[in-house]
């Protein structure tokens, strides 16, 4: 099959639970032999970049600023799908590009249209309410006007059948491993293995990374943590510098809460590989890329309450207090710094459950079964159809 993905800001995957979706589902389509284009943004992948393990990178203008950029590229992105382009299946991924799936299905009938609902982007504190309520258009275009569409959790299953009366595709999001064993990695910031607790997001405001930072400063100050234990907070912002600053701020006259930017490859996988623990304090979720990632490396993950956190967490694979409360968080990163074997035999079910339940090479199968599904379906139309009329 030809595959084109649109929604994603480019690949390889610098930062965002998206681009690391995408990423995975197109190189993996590509090894099994099928034509795969990801349309990226120049502003993420160089111009230079025309291709990546196998998946034509396929560069579009967009305009630069903060509310226009993804509308810009989503929108030339399709255009360029449908006019100067033959794909047998567009796929777009997040409601905001989704709100331009109505064009193939009007204009290129002969591509079949899907869409992956991540996560109900309107609750993400970074947008104003006009944005916000584009959202929810986009979201009802997401849901409507593909053929079919996929939720990466069954939260967003739940929420989306009640929402619109009608069944959708479940498929996960996935976690990959590369444990780096090379410990020296983390000089670089003063880390000892086994010595930081990791969390790692975009810094927005939603992520709750000021609720994390506020309860390891108590923590601190009532000495309630291993000696020389420090906190390491890997993202940087996205369109929220003010954000960053705040946490920065909050910050200030600690050594031990580090922030090391966007990371990946070797250092990311050296961060993951030798945590103490990791923490996703957020308000809301899709099923977070990073907290699966956590729990492959064998992590305990400390998580928010939020309905999509404790469906990755189901069988007693991770711990959770109550969102926002950052008494109860204070105690649960005591305990579990302070109880190393009790922390790593969590770690280990939850690896077992990632292993199970979130493998890339299953989810890209899946993935391609349910674009042959949509040719599937509209033969079986299509013969349903002529033996009506034969009667």
């Amino acid at each position: 099959m030809k595959i084109a993905f649109i929604g994603q800001k480019g690949i390889p995957a610098l930062s965002g639970g998206v681009e690391k979706h995408v990423e995975q589902l197109a190189v993996r389509m590509a090894k099994e032999g099928h034509d795969v284009v990801a349309y990226v943004r120049s502003s993420y992948t160089p111009a230079e970049n025309k291709s990546f393990k196998g998946v034509r990178l396929v560069h579009v203008p967009c305009i630069h600023t903060k509310h226009l950029e993804a509308l810009s590229y989503s929108f030339m992105a399709t255009l360029h799908s449908v006019f100067l382009a033959q794909y047998d299946v567009i796929h777009f991924h997040s409601i905001g590009p989704s709100i331009f799936a109505f064009i193939p299905r009007l204009l290129k009938p002969s591509s079949k249209v899907i869409a992956t609902f991540h996560s109900r982007d309107y609750f993400h504190q970074k947008w104003n309410a006009f944005a916000r309520f584009g959202l929810q258009i986009a979201e009802y275009f997401t849901c409507a006007v593909p053929q079919k569409t996929i939720v990466i959790s069954e939260t967003l299953e739940k929420y989306a059948e009640e929402r619109y009366h009608k069944k959708f595709t479940f498929i996960p999001n996935g976690a990959e491993v590369r444990y780096e064993k090379d410990a020296s990695l983390l000089h670089e910031w003063n880390l000892k293995p086994e010595r930081y607790i990791l969390s790692v997001s975009r810094l927005i405001r939603h992520k709750g990374i000021h609720y994390l930072i506020k309860a390891f400063r108590e923590l601190e100050e009532k000495s309630k943590l291993p000696n020389n234990m420090k906190l390491v907070i890997v993202g940087s912002a996205s369109n929220t510098e003010d954000y960053e600053e705040y946490l920065k701020a909050m910050s200030i006259g600690s050594d031990n809460i580090i922030f090391v930017g966007e990371q990946s490859g070797r250092k990311l996988e050296a961060l993951f590989s030798h945590a103490a623990l990791f923490v996703q304090p957020s308000e809301d979720e899709g099923l977070s890329l990073a907290l699966l990632e956590a729990m492959a490396y064998g992590l305990l993950p400390v998580v928010s309450n939020i309905s999509a956190n404790l469906e990755a967490i189901q069988g007693n694979t991770g711990v959770s207090f109550e969102n926002k409360n950052v008494d109860e968080l204070r105690e649960k990163i005591a305990f579990y710094a302070n109880r190393p074997e009790e922390a790593r035999a969590i770690g280990a079910r939850a690896k077992e459950r990632a292993e199970a339940e979130y493998s890339w090479d299953a989810i890209a199968r899946r993935t391609v079964e349910a674009y042959q599904e949509m040719f599937t379906e509209k033969n079986l139309v299509k013969n349903n159809y002529a033996v009506s009329q034969s009667k």
